[in-house]
């Protein structure tokens, strides 16, 4: 999938939801859990985006239990979603302040709005 269908479907997927569409840099980073790089995991995954800020995107990706240790999410190029994980792709475009969760196999998505995650 090119850059501009991209665009296009996460345009889609914001209106849909009634979010902003705030375009996510592919060149900037994620943060990502081991086991979704390592493609070793369960669904759901669960996507918060925060603001974008100091080289990221905003969005913080994991699969399984969360977890607060400093090591959980590794950095990640978002260009690189479409190797380790491209159902993720249509959702990136929905602005900071976003939740979304994806279970099994992208047949069940649910997206929010949270706008605790502006204040972190």
């Amino acid at each position: 999938m090119k850059n501009g269908e991209i665009i296009e479907i996460q345009k889609q997927i914001c209106n849909k939801y009634g979010i902003e569409f705030e375009p996510c840099d592919l060149h900037l980073k994620v943060g990502i859990s081991l086991n979704i790089i390592e493609k070793n995991y369960e669904m759901p995954i669960y996507a918060s985006r925060l603001r974008v800020e100091n080289g990221t995107n905003g969005w913080y990706i994991w699969a399984g239990d969360y977890s607060e240790a400093d090591d959980f999410f590794k950095p990640l190029h978002a260009s690189h979603l479409t190797d380790y994980c491209p159902l993720l792709l249509p959702y990136l475009g929905l602005a900071p302040g976003s939740r979304f969760l994806i279970a099994e196999n992208g047949n069940y998505v649910d997206v929010w709005e949270d706008l605790s995650l502006l204040e972190m």
